[in-house]
């Protein structure tokens, strides 16, 4: 009998029914199943499933993990680029055998278009059931794992890659460092490089979107989210968008492909929500719901993390799904801004959330939802804008901005954008104070 065991399982919207399938018959043998999505047959992209199965694998979180695609040799490729992962495609027993015997895979992938559900079964029993044990084999495969031993670079290697280094580098400013860093220490990047490194990079504050008084409007995203927002309402934000030139509108969802439209070739973005306003949704949703967003034309996606999570300590899925969003956000070249509801979080909260937000390479932390029970104040961006400035981030205060003196207030406490409704309140104020000065 096999012994019960964590099992990740992924598919794409041509593998969710077999998935299902699996799923099921794993569970009724008394493994503990993970379903890491998608949820739907509805069009995804494999390669997102098989990195999230890959990863829960690499991370403990599953001792092995099953992938499903239409082939099952693209999410063998990408499940192979997770370290620790030994990813193989098995289309019969066979293969399914030889891939745990020989090799001892811990991602197995499927082709839902060259198999059934039968010998689906058949392969997942066959792979789970068989060990690796013979030396010979368990040598081969650690060879796997072992790095390779030096680059071989002779000194004048090492100086040209430095040099290098230096000229698309410069000097860093503006950032907090703890110790030498490439562009300031060309010996510290030489030995970097000797101690193996393959590439190295660094980080440029944020720029001001411009000055202020007088290019307010670059820092503000034109907002409207109301629940009974119309389409009515929705076109005369992005004219009031037009007009005053603002960063982006922030729309809800089912408006973004109207926005994208009607702000087509202006400077003007668009910018829409996920998993808004509680946070509370599967990261596999929130990551589907950001791809939908950006494939109908969002250029920026404002996610609300898993609060709740975050409240309860557990880091490791907040991690994941601030990541999951992120993720897509860069393969669909958008920006992404993690809300983390600071009026329901304490200062540590606040703290760890950015940390998150940093670690995940998320492009800003953002205060709030405006549905909440307060909206961004001085000290929590100041707050933020210290954790994740040093890693180039922003920060978006969003949620009780009304006036210029909020506007400005928030600027200058760490703020480079603001989201606002009463943004050409906040202008034409701003305008005024320009004048007067």
């Amino acid at each position: 009998m096999t012994t019960p065991r964590r099992i990740a399982i992924g598919a794409d919207h041509g593998g969710f029914d077999l998935k299902t399938v699996l799923a099921a018959h794993l569970q009724k043998a008394g493994h503990r199943v993970e379903d890491i999505g998608t949820l739907s047959r509805e069009a995804v992209d494999y390669p997102v499933f098989a990195r999230a199965v890959a990863e829960a694998v690499a991370g403990g979180r599953a001792d092995v993990g099953i992938m499903i695609d239409g082939a099952g040799i693209g999410s063998c490729m990408v499940a192979n680029k997770v370290p620790g992962v030994r990813a193989a495609l098995a289309y019969d027993l066979s293969s399914a055998r030889n891939s745990r015997e020989h090799n001892n895979a811990n991602v197995l992938t499927l082709g839902a278009g060259l198999i059934g559900a039968g010998l689906a079964q058949q392969i997942v029993d066959v792979w789970l059931s068989t060990k690796c044990t013979e030396t010979r084999h368990l040598d081969r495969v650690a060879m796997f794992a072992e790095e390779t031993a030096g680059l071989n670079l002779s000194s004048q290697d090492v100086d040209r890659v430095v040099d290098r280094l230096r000229e698309i580098l410069g000097p860093l400013s503006g950032t907090e460092t703890t110790g030498a860093s490439v562009g300031e220490n060309p010996e510290a990047a030489r030995e970097f490089v000797r101690l193996g490194a393959t590439g190295l990079t660094t980080v440029a504050p944020a720029d001001s979107p411009g000055r202020i008084p007088e290019d307010l409007a670059r820092y503000i995203d034109h907002t409207l989210l109301k629940p009974n927002a119309t389409e009515e309402q929705i076109r005369k934000l992005c004219a009031e968008a037009l007009e005053f030139n603002f960063r982006s509108v922030c729309v809800n969802p089912t408006w973004v492909s109207l926005a994208a439209g009607l702000l087509c070739g202006s400077e003007v973005l668009t910018c829409t929500v996920v998993g808004f306003p509680l946070g509370a949704n599967e990261p596999a949703i929130k990551a589907m719901e950001a791809r939908r967003a950006i494939r109908n034309g969002a250029r920026e996606i404002d996610m609300v993390l898993n609060i709740g999570a975050l409240k309860s300590g557990d880091d490791a899925l907040v991690l994941r799904d601030i990541r999951a969003v992120v993720e897509d956000c860069v393969d669909g070249n958008a920006v992404c801004k993690v809300i983390l509801e600071t009026a329901l979080l304490t200062d540590d909260e606040k703290r760890r959330a950015s940390e998150l937000a940093k670690t995940a390479r998320a492009h800003f932390v953002k205060t709030s939802t405006g549905f909440s029970t307060g909206g961004a104040t001085v000290n929590d961006v100041a707050l933020m804008a210290e954790v994740v400035r040093g890693a180039g981030m922003e920060v978006k205060a969003s949620g009780g901005i009304s006036s210029y003196s909020d506007a400005r207030a928030m600027i200058e406490a760490g703020a480079t954008r603001l989201g606002a409704s009463a943004s050409i309140g906040i202008i034409q104020e701003a305008k005024l104070t320009s004048v007067s000065a």
